[in-house]
């Protein structure tokens, strides 16, 4: 099959589009054929090995699993024998271990859920990680109830974009934060209120906030508290920070400062689940939200949509599409 591999840490030269064996299902897991992936920031971080601590986990020298991607739809060709949820022929959507940029890839069934039938395979690709991410960022981290005032950095990107749509699905009012060009974005997606940041400091307007939802770590966090209510929730869920550690200092500072404060900082981790991934197929096929995507690439340029991701602000999601005319893929 075709994919996209790295066999070495770096930046999108490193990508290779070239043939690999094709993955093999164990008992609890399934083989989707790939209709179509998407770009997400772990994408980028994994690409590059940065953090370098993830490297004990993901390589030391060099990426211990090659091909690259994340987030999937597609077909399921073939399941496991422990498999019982999940049938061949369902269509379903994924955050998978590793492998999405690939004609066809594993996950295991507690990862994989029904695609939402009223989108395609592109806009169902684009949702698994940012979507999820979103979700319980709000409803875990944050407990986000019915008219919180909730603050939204980093509105206009993949999870910001989900984010608010389900905040407001939830009943908050949201400010969000974006450039100029995204501010009509913010507003189509729900948005109450936008502040521009490039003009703009949210956390010295004087208006404070139930929950802010950080996905950027641009501001200091005794910023952010102070543009929280006394008892307000901070959620961070941003990969800035130094090559070394990435946001693992800032996230060890919230750790020390929650102690001692009656706000909450809470650093979030989010995990794939095709329970959630059930909850927000419900919220789109209802028409409550809806996935954004700037643009679409080719499996066979997607060293060009990470490149992309790296070099621009990606308004919302970039999609990658399996059969693209070069490849035609196994019948």
């Amino acid at each position: 099959m075709k994919a996209i591999i790295q066999r070495a840490y770096g930046g999108p030269e490193t990508l290779e589009y070239t043939d690999v064996p094709m993955p093999v299902p164990r008992a609890d897991e399934v083989l989707i054929r790939v209709h179509a992936a998407s770009v997400n920031a772990a994408d980028w971080l994994l690409m590059h090995g940065e953090p370098y601590l993830v490297r004990l986990a993901f390589g030391l020298r060099a990426p211990r699993i090659a091909v690259r991607g994340r987030d999937a739809a597609g077909v399921v060709v073939a399941v496991g024998s422990a498999v019982r949820r999940v049938a061949v022929n369902d269509e379903v959507y994924a955050e998978v271990n590793a492998g999405s940029f690939a004609e066809f890839t594993v996950a295991t069934e507690k990862v994989v859920a029904r695609k939402p039938a009223t989108l395609t395979f592109e806009q169902a690709a684009t949702v698994p990680i940012a979507a999820t991410t979103a979700l319980q960022g709000l409803r875990d981290a944050a407990n986000l109830q019915p008219r919180d005032r909730i603050l939204v950095n980093g509105a206009s990107g993949g999870v910001g974009s989900f984010a608010v749509q389900l905040a407001k699905a939830f009943g908050a009012e949201v400010t969000a934060v974006c450039s100029t060009r995204n501010a009509e974005l913010a507003r189509g997606l729900g948005a109450d209120h936008v502040i521009d940041y490039t003009s703009e400091d949210f956390t010295a307007k004087g208006r404070q906030y139930e929950v802010i939802f950080d996905l950027i770590g641009n501001r200091s966090l005794s910023d952010c508290r102070r543009a929280l209510t006394p008892r307000g929730t901070l959620v961070l869920s941003s990969a800035a920070g130094g090559r070394l550690l990435g946001p693992i200092g800032r996230i060890l500072a919230a750790s020390a400062l929650g102690v001692y404060s009656r706000q909450s900082l809470r650093p979030l981790v989010a995990s794939a689940s095709a329970t959630d991934l059930d909850v927000i197929r419900e919220l789109i096929d209802s028409a409550k939200v809806a996935p954004r995507i700037e643009t679409t690439y080719p499996l066979s340029r997607t060293a060009d949509a990470l490149h992309h991701f790296g070099e621009e602000h990606t308004r919302g999601k970039i999609a990658i599409s399996i059969w693209d005319g070069v490849t035609a893929g196994p019948g």
